[in-house]
């Protein structure tokens, strides 16, 4: 069974002249950013530094960026959408929706490990909008993958389909989270690891059987 994803974290093609040039130039102040990010590190980066660097001036970035973080937060999300279709396409060979969540999160935990120096400012930054997430730009998709994928396993009946796939997706989001929070704050953790035992007790629970 295939399964198909539309939501949040797709970048639409077809977007109006006016919300195409605002995206392309996000994504310019974005990639400057990421680039001094990686050069000077993201103590070390102003938001003078990176207007610089841009070419633009400050207001045009204050513009679409208040601070630092959201930039932070643009460029991955930006990433996890260019890189979902492909993705989801490897999913697909994998004969159980139990296999595909193991999978998703293997491929998760490789993209934290290179990540590893950001998620801390940009988990500070996105739990600090807990209860503003309704713009499309706060929404990293996450809970749509998850939803689509317990919702076909469901489907299929490997799945119970007792509860509701949405809220289901919900509370595996937060779990991912605390597993991030959990090996960034534990040295030594294999997040691979980490991310297994996560998704058994997801799947499983605490039950004796």
């Amino acid at each position: 069974m295939s399964v198909s994803f539309s939501g949040n974290i797709s970048r639409v093609a077809n977007v109006s002249r006016r919300e195409r040039k605002r995206q392309q130039t996000a994504d310019h102040l974005a990639d400057t950013a990421w680039t001094l990010f990686c050069d000077h590190g993201f103590e070390a980066v102003t938001m003078e530094a990176i207007a610089e660097a841009a070419d633009v001036a400050k207001a045009t970035l204050y513009k679409h960026f208040p601070v630092k973080e959201a930039l932070l937060r643009h460029r991955f999300h930006r990433e996890l959408a260019d890189e979902l279709p492909a993705l989801l396409a490897e999913l697909d060979t994998r004969p159980t929706i139990t296999e595909r969540l193991h999978e998703f999160f293997r491929h998760s935990a490789g993209w934290s490990v290179s990540h590893r120096d950001y998620l801390p400012h940009y988990l500070r930054f996105c739990l600090g909008e807990v209860g503003m997430r309704d713009a499309p730009e706060r929404q990293s998709g996450l809970n749509t993958v998850f939803a689509n994928l317990i919702a076909a396993g469901q489907l299929s009946g490997e799945f119970s389909s007792g509860q509701d796939a949405a809220l289901l997706a919900h509370y595996l989001q937060f779990l991912h989270l605390a597993t991030l929070l959990r090996w960034l704050n534990i040295p030594g953790l294999d997040l691979s690891a980490e991310f297994d035992r996560m998704l058994e007790l997801f799947l499983h629970g605490l039950g004796t059987e």
